[in-house]
């Protein structure tokens, strides 16, 4: 992932996640092999029936997706043998060129999440990805060792800000009656830190660092005075498809951020699936469709 324009250190990911996006629209394509929807492909709810999946469905969104975002999760679950798929799929994602967004949700302090970030940050870790998504809730400062690490290799994270379940906003808006609540708090650290790793070279227009924000959220960033128009952090929205959220929200609730937008589809995705072909087929439809509606 060096710069082959310079040969100097890798391309940050910021560069390459909007690099994609220009070629290959918004979308995000989740990975989620839960068991009903295994059952609903005619696969066993086992380590065979997960890779079967898994590969099946990156085959047939490679080339119309930005990325694809395994739920780490639905692999965990199966053990050794789950986690070994997950590899499988990583690897398989970045020999053919399509990034990964690994949906992990880590964060904890000090040697912990030292370890957690080795685990997918580095070039050649177990379980490489060149993202991954990560809690601020102990603090995001906690994540600094991280997002240096990220930025060496030239990966990215995801760091939760307004999530998509109603329970979130409990603790997201929280603060607000005292003129900062920590939905604001989260976002305007992760701009620091970009402007921190631009400063340094090692961020590209679009942050490395990136936000979780659902798509169907709606005036909630407005009402804690969040602007996400002025950043330059990429917006990972789950929310989109069958979660309610349809191509009027990239507008309603992203306004001039929409650009920045990447819409994440799972279910409403591979409901179109075993067979390869209609799952491409929903994924270029999809595809279209939110690439009409950007500002």
């Amino acid at each position: 992932m060096s710069d082959p324009g310079t040969g100097e250190g890798p391309v940050p990911f910021g560069a390459r996640l909007q690099e994609a996006v220009r070629r290959h629209g918004p979308m995000v394509a989740g990975v989620d092999p839960h068991g009903p929807l295994l059952a609903a492909w005619g696969l066993g709810d086992d380590p065979a029936g997960l890779r079967t999946f898994a590969l099946g469905t990156l085959d047939a969104v490679a080339g119309e997706v930005a990325a694809i975002k395994p739920q780490s999760a639905f692999f965990e679950r199966h053990g050794s043998a789950g986690i070994a798929v997950l590899e499988e799929l990583l690897t398989t994602a970045r020999e053919r060129g399509v990034l990964s967004i690994l949906d992990v949700k880590r964060g904890d302090i000090g040697s912990t999440m030292s370890a957690y970030a080795q685990a997918y940050l580095p070039v050649g870790a177990p379980l490489e990805a060149d993202a991954i998504t990560v809690s601020p809730y102990l603090g995001v400062g906690a994540l600094t060792s991280t997002v240096d690490l990220a930025a060496e290799h030239g990966k990215g994270l995801f760091v939760l800000a307004l999530t998509s379940n109603p329970e979130g906003a409990a603790v997201q808006h929280a603060g607000r009656e005292a003129g900062r609540a920590v939905a604001r708090a989260v976002v305007e650290e992760v701009e620091a830190d970009n402007a921190r790793l631009r400063a340094r070279g090692l961020a590209a227009p679009w942050g490395s660092v990136g936000l979780v924000v659902g798509a169907t959220t709606g005036q909630a960033a407005r009402d804690l005075g969040i602007d996400l128009a002025s950043g330059t952090a990429p917006l990972l929205a789950p929310g989109f498809g069958a979660q309610g959220a349809g191509p009027a929200e990239l507008g309603a609730v992203f306004g001039a951020a929409a650009d920045r937008v990447l819409v994440s589809v799972s279910r409403a995705l591979l409901a179109a699936g075993p067979d390869r072909t209609a799952l491409g087929d929903a994924a270029r439809v999809l595809r279209t469709a939110y690439a009409r509606t950007r500002t």
